[in-house]
């Protein structure tokens, strides 16, 4: 099985304690029909900078909210987990990628 990065896009911080309680809720549900394949459930990013041979600057590009690692057979497979994560369904975006063992 191959590992697959989960980038997210969307979303944001709950505006109240119910409203956090059904995002939480939604997540436990998720992580429970992707089981033993869900490697890192992740986390939510926060503060962001750009680092290049220029040196340090503000961030310019799409903003990533989140990640989670997955494992999976094939892209589709790791395609499908991504189709049930909660932010999908609140408007948010998921970016799939397979990563490579390079070492």
């Amino acid at each position: 099985m191959t590992n697959y990065l989960l980038l997210y896009h969307g979303g944001g911080m709950p505006s109240s304690d119910e409203e956090k309680d059904r995002i939480m809720q939604a997540w436990g549900v998720w992580m429970e029909q992707v089981g033993e394949n869900l490697v890192d459930a992740g986390n939510p990013t926060g503060l962001v900078r750009h680092v290049d041979s220029e040196g340090v600057s503000d961030f310019a590009g799409a903003r990533v909210t989140g990640y989670s690692i997955v494992k999976a057979n094939n892209m589709d497979e790791a395609i499908r987990c991504a189709s049930m994560v909660p932010l999908v369904a609140d408007g948010g975006s998921v970016d799939v990628y397979e990563t490579i063992d390079a070492m």
